[in-house]
């Protein structure tokens, strides 16, 4: 039996900037794009999956400038993104095959470790869809009106990281669906076909890159991957 074929959807953002005018995922991190960094761990999977990388219109030279000036060379998809998440995925999915496990994953968390993604991927396959999630370590509470707030167990609560995992025909068919704001992530796509979403352990490391607090913490994590 052959191995299962693997897709990741890396979306690569809105092109928004960090105080700047290098948007995000072009930032460099360790010498390098961030955005690399990410692309960097799925090549390093053994399994290699078909790479559909969704970027801004406008962002899509620059991205083609850094290839060929850095001999960056990989068989990969070049997508324009949406007006949304949802469009962007949505453009994606048109080069996923079916048949198989597709990852979404944000472009700006470089530090998603190779074999976490294989765990991910080989679990997956057998639950249809899943997420990583990390507890809170905060406390939580709940806003109400006129600025009060009220306590509220933690426990209740995961948050959210991505690469998030599905069967090739479930994603797609979950994306035939009308647009609705209340469609957060793709798990909450996944979820508007009533399919039950399987949680795993996510990683701390896992960061996603959105602001200048946390672009430092990559700086010293750079050194650890």
């Amino acid at each position: 039996m052959g191995k299962k074929r693997y897709a990741i959807i890396v979306a690569g953002g809105s092109g928004s900037r960090m105080g700047g005018n290098i948007a995000k995922q072009f930032i460099e991190l360790g010498g390098k794009p961030v955005i690399v960094h990410t692309i960097e761990r799925f090549l390093a999977l053994d399994n290699l999956p078909e790479i559909i990388l969704v970027l801004p219109e406008k962002s899509k030279q620059v991205w083609k400038d850094y290839c060929f000036e850095k001999r960056f060379t990989f068989r990969h998809t070049l997508v324009s993104g949406g007006i949304t998440r949802f469009h962007s995925v949505k453009n994606a999915l048109k080069y996923v095959q079916k048949g198989g496990i597709v990852a979404v994953h944000d472009g700006v968390r470089p530090f998603v470790d190779t074999n976490f993604l294989k765990e991910l991927y080989e679990l997956a396959d057998k639950k249809r869809a899943v997420i990583p999630v990390v507890n809170p370590s905060d406390s939580m509470r709940i806003k109400q009106e006129e600025g009060a707030s009220i306590i509220t167990s933690r426990d209740k609560y995961v948050m959210v990281q991505t690469p998030q995992l599905f069967h090739t025909e479930v994603l797609i068919s979950a994306y035939e669906q009308a647009y609705s704001p209340t469609f957060t992530d793709d798990a909450s796509v996944v979820e508007g076909l009533g399919i039950k979403i399987a949680l795993t352990e996510g990683r701390s490391t896992n960061i996603k890159i959105t602001n200048p607090q946390d672009l430092l913490l990559a700086q010293a994590l750079i050194n650890l991957f």
